[in-house]
């Protein structure tokens, strides 16, 4: 165009710098990954019962799962009724008001649920939940 010849057929190559362009994507991938939030899941589905009003419970806690055939689980490991003393007990010698949160299945025995409760509660629990469905 402008002091071009357009018939001139020159080798020049044209080079782009991608320096920052790279550098916008690794701040895009920082940003992400702190901005992730990261939910803690028991290993089992459980169905809870659906009831309305429920409040939102709190992210940092002790969650128990109690499935319909009566098998109570922490962290994807059954661990029974008896064994919850044993697992939750060094958690709240750490953080004694950490609430505790079972989620009992719809069709779980109430029986192994509240068990389950009075376990938690021997084992130091202050703040105890039974998880419903808010749908």
């Amino acid at each position: 165009m402008f002091g071009r010849n357009l018939n001139d057929s020159s080798d020049e190559e044209v080079h782009v710098d991608l320096s920052s362009m790279i550098d916008c994507i690794f701040i895009l991938l920082i940003f992400f990954i702190v901005s992730t939030v990261f939910v803690e899941e028991t290993g089992v589905t459980v169905n809870k019962p659906d009831v309305g009003g429920a409040s939102a419970l709190e992210k940092n806690s002790i969650l128990l799962a109690v499935t319909a055939e009566d098998k109570v689980y922490y962290g994807g490991e059954s661990i029974g009724v008896q064994g919850v003393v044993g697992k939750i007990k060094p958690l709240l010698a750490e953080t004694p008001d950490m609430p505790v949160i079972i989620q009992g299945d719809k069709d779980a025995s109430h029986g192994v649920v509240q068990q389950v409760h009075g376990q938690a509660i021997l084992a130091g629990a202050m703040k105890d939940h039974i998880s419903i469905s808010t749908k």
